[in-house]
């Protein structure tokens, strides 16, 4: 290129210099400019998660502990509201199936989220929980264990089987050759545990968690492991969800740190 220059006149080699050297300018400028983008994107990758309004179904035993977890995650993420829709597991695979808009869902039971697995993303399992035998403050019919749930003269209520609560009562009783006549079966464990805490029931099989939700109204006889069930709670995105992003980053945070405190704070076990 110096030979080339060198053999033109003064001012054509000027000009020349000069386009020369703005095009030796240009990738450096635009060197610059992928540094720049870097930088944004790290800055991007940091920011809260994508705002969004977002509906999740969750199981009924999560009424209390999710609405203290979704005003968390507001907090953490200005912008982005988190609704929730409770009730038994059975009743959210109805809704999925039939179309209901939602973004995320959360079932007492890996089973239920099995035979939904066309309609979700991967689930990730975020909590445990154990069964107890609800009764009235201060025990007043002196319920010890769970054979004493066979006592004709018990009034014993339980959720019905197709809801997790139930298949977990139905399978801890037939495994301890327990045979209990319910007064009635119910379609989620609030509606087991309500009917405890009106009296309507003397005892009633709920998840320890929901047990604690009324102290001062029930009280909570402890099941030996040995004798007990652990229900798993798997979370996941729907497909069907139009905030997508939001809805993965919503599931995702229920496993991190922040989370699981709420949740063990709430009597729930790590998963």
């Amino acid at each position: 290129m110096s030979v080339a220059l060198s053999a033109l006149g003064p001012a054509r080699r000027r000009t020349a210099a000069a386009v020369l050297t703005a095009a030796l300018l240009v990738p450096l400028a635009a060197c610059g400019n992928d540094d720049d983008k870097g930088d944004s994107s790290k800055k991007a990758a940091g920011d809260s998660a994508p705002k969004a309004d977002l509906t999740v179904l969750a199981a009924s035993s999560l009424t209390d502990v999710f609405e203290t977890a979704g005003a968390a995650y507001e907090k953490e993420n200005p912008g982005t509201k988190v609704n929730f829709s409770f009730a038994g597991s059975q009743e959210l695979a109805a809704q999925v199936k039939q179309g209901a808009p939602a973004d995320a869902l959360v079932t007492a039971d890996t089973k239920t989220m099995e035979g939904l697995k066309s309609d979700t993303g991967t689930p990730s399992v975020i909590a445990k929980n154990r069964l107890v035998i609800a009764v009235g403050e201060g025990n007043p019919k002196k319920v010890a264990e769970l054979k004493d749930l066979s006592d004709s003269k018990l009034k014993v209520v339980l959720a019905a089987s197709e809801v997790p609560v139930g298949r977990y009562s139905k399978q801890i009783l037939d495994d301890q050759k327990i045979d209990v006549k319910p007064v009635s079966q119910e379609p989620n464990v609030r509606a087991v545990l309500s009917k405890v805490e009106l009296g309507e029931a003397d005892a009633g099989l709920v998840y320890k968690t929901d047990a604690a939700t009324a102290t001062g109204k029930v009280d909570a006889i402890k099941i030996p492991d040995a004798e007990n069930a652990i229900a798993e709670y798997p979370a996941a995105t729907l497909k069907t969800s139009k905030h997508e992003e939001a809805a993965t980053a919503f599931v995702k945070w229920l496993s991190t740190p922040a989370a699981q405190k709420i949740l063990k704070d709430a009597g729930f076990e790590k998963p």
